[in-house]
């Protein structure tokens, strides 16, 4: 241990909620064994609140409500960010990072949305800026995209990586239930927030995909690059169409290499998508995430585990703690940010897809040749199709090969001006068929 270091490094906290409280007393109670793993002690030297009289369970005398002259304390060290949100939390860690602190967040919007400005700082001050805790909760995904895959060529990466949208769809599937229905179980559990607009709406895994395809493809990917669906739009219908085929339905993030060699470009989308039974994805229940990554040398990756909740979120802060920590220790600092390819991102109208076409029609001749013809008129070629009920029960359910979404958006517009059909009951992509 180097001289500057023989004393306990100091951290600071900032927010104490469900994961803060849990990162506070993790620290407190496994003080020695951290403390051999990183060589130094960790001492809890501060922990920044919005109310004093909220957190009874904390040494009172760690607790301040001014997180600015915290960040600011020539004895802080090291700077955990769990409060979440944009403002004032970036002004407060570009603050830590510049007056040479280490920098662990799990702020996933913050990172979508800025995370260059930050890395910029971290680069410039010789420090670290670390944020496992931001995707997939305990589950280690972004380390091994951000060094352990650094020699090789990632291909793409898709997976589950919103629990509470996860836990809904599982309902969903397996009891017939609605959207709103498994919403309010949900939320009865604790799975879903009072307002759920971030995760059903697609947002929270929105951030998520931004923040790992910059880390796979070496390219700066903010939040509104993504293209995002949400699932409050998925019905009963649509899980008992999918039913049908064999399939599930979840909210993916994709993150994809896409383009040409000479014109190279990344896609990145979150939307509800059906997927085989046979998809390792589709046993992915309640609220875990998973993620696939695809990559040149290493092939297919799959990482599993609980992507939220007090427990496994605080178990990455202390991972990111542990290692920022050595780092200040030895006199060096992990990989920073890696935006070197600088690849443009794809718009959703460019990106290859499959639909699966749900449409309730009148039972007459002719009906078969004008659907087919509209597809046909906007480049898109059907896999299969199939003819449920007669009369004025009939559906024609159709599945298509891939083609370009713009494509397959302007033919289920054409199809809703038909007189004949009288409602599409399930449009939805799908994910993991086998090739054509």
């Amino acid at each position: 241990m180097s001289e500057a270091f023989e004393r306990p490094l100091r951290v600071a906290l900032l927010g104490c909620g469900v994961v803060g409280s849990a990162v506070a007393r993790l620290l407190t109670e496994q003080a020695d064994d951290l403390a051999a793993r990183v060589g130094a002690p960790l001492q809890l030297a501060g922990i920044a609140v919005r109310r004093l009289n909220r957190h009874p369970d904390v040494d009172q005398s760690l607790l301040t409500t001014d997180a600015e002259a915290l960040v600011s304390r020539d004895d802080i060290d090291l700077v955990v960010e769990v409060i979440g949100g944009i403002e004032p939390v970036r002004t407060l860690l570009l603050n830590a990072l510049k007056s040479g602190k280490s920098v662990v967040s799990a702020n996933k919007a913050l990172l979508a949305e800025d995370g260059a400005t930050l890395h910029a700082a971290a680069t410039a001050n010789g420090v670290d800026l670390y944020y496992e805790a931001a995707v997939a909760g305990a589950i280690p995904l972004l380390r091994p995209l951000r060094e352990s895959l650094a020699g090789d060529r990632i291909t793409r990466v898709m997976g589950i990586v919103n629990g509470t949208t996860n836990f809904i769809l599982s309902r969903m599937d397996a009891s017939g239930a609605g959207f709103a229905e498994a919403l309010a179980e949900a939320t009865a559990l604790g799975y879903a927030e009072a307002d759920p607009t971030a995760d059903v709406d697609g947002f929270d895994a929105a951030a998520k995909a931004a923040i790992l395809a910059g880390l796979a493809f070496h390219t700066r990917v903010t939040a509104a690059d993504v293209f995002r669906e949400g699932i409050s739009e998925v019905t009963a219908a649509d899980i008992a169409s999918a039913n049908a085929m064999g399939c599930t339905v979840k909210l993916l993030a994709i993150c994809e290499r896409s383009g040409t060699e000479e014109s190279p470009s990344v896609a990145v989308r979150v939307h509800p998508a059906m997927i085989p039974r046979t998809h390792p994805l589709a046993g992915v229940g309640d609220a875990y995430n998973a993620v696939f990554v695809e990559a040149e040398s290493a092939g297919s990756l799959m990482f599993y585990g609980r992507g939220a909740g007090a427990g496994p979120t605080a178990s990455a802060v202390l991972g990111d703690l542990v290692a920022v920590a050595r780092n200040r220790i030895s006199g060096s600092r992990g990989a920073g940010e890696s935006a070197y390819a600088d690849l443009a991102v794809q718009p959703i109208g460019e990106v290859q897809t499959r639909y699966h076409v749900a449409l309730d029609v009148a039972d007459k001749p002719g009906v078969l040749a004008s659907v087919a013809g509209a597809f046909a008129d906007n480049g898109v070629s059907i896999r299969t199709v199939r003819q449920e009920g007669r009369g004025d029960a009939a559906t024609l359910v159709l599945v298509t090969h891939d083609a370009p979404d713009a494509a397959l958006s302007a033919t289920v517009r054409r199809l809703a001006g038909y007189d004949f059909i009288r409602r599409a009951s399930s449009v939805l992509r799908v994910e993991g068929m086998p090739a054509d």
